[in-house]
């Protein structure tokens, strides 16, 4: 089984970045926001930004291992067709669980996680 995302399944282009800020939907909860955009595709994709101020270059990597992870373990129960952007803001440093918890939580409330 493969332990990481394939290249199709991460947002890359900066004129699909802008469309999902532009007119995704938009959820949020203390330290992570979604933004939820629907794309023309059959598969669901995946970004994660943490904000400029959000540690040094290893604590942005991290959080941005951590949260792909979650999203490759999860990427069953979530709806496709959608790009999924993820804003992380410094704050509290919290476990993996926890950080799961609040991802799936987000998904739930935008409606794209079964």
């Amino acid at each position: 089984m493969r332990r990481s995302l394939s290249k199709r399944e991460i947002v890359k282009k900066q004129s699909e970045i802008n469309r999902a800020f532009k007119t995704g939907r938009k959820y949020s909860s203390h330290g992570l926001k979604l933004i939820v955009c629907p794309n023309e595709l059959k598969f669901s994709r995946i970004i994660v930004i943490p904000v400029k101020h959000y540690g040094n270059a290893v604590q942005r990597n991290r959080i941005r291992r951590q949260l792909r992870e979650i999203w490759r373990c999860e990427k069953a129960h979530f709806v496709s067709g959608y790009d999924f952007v993820f804003l992380v803001y410094p704050g509290k440093t919290v476990e993996h669980l926890q950080q799961k918890k609040k991802l799936i939580d987000l998904c739930v409330e935008a409606g794209v996680y079964n």
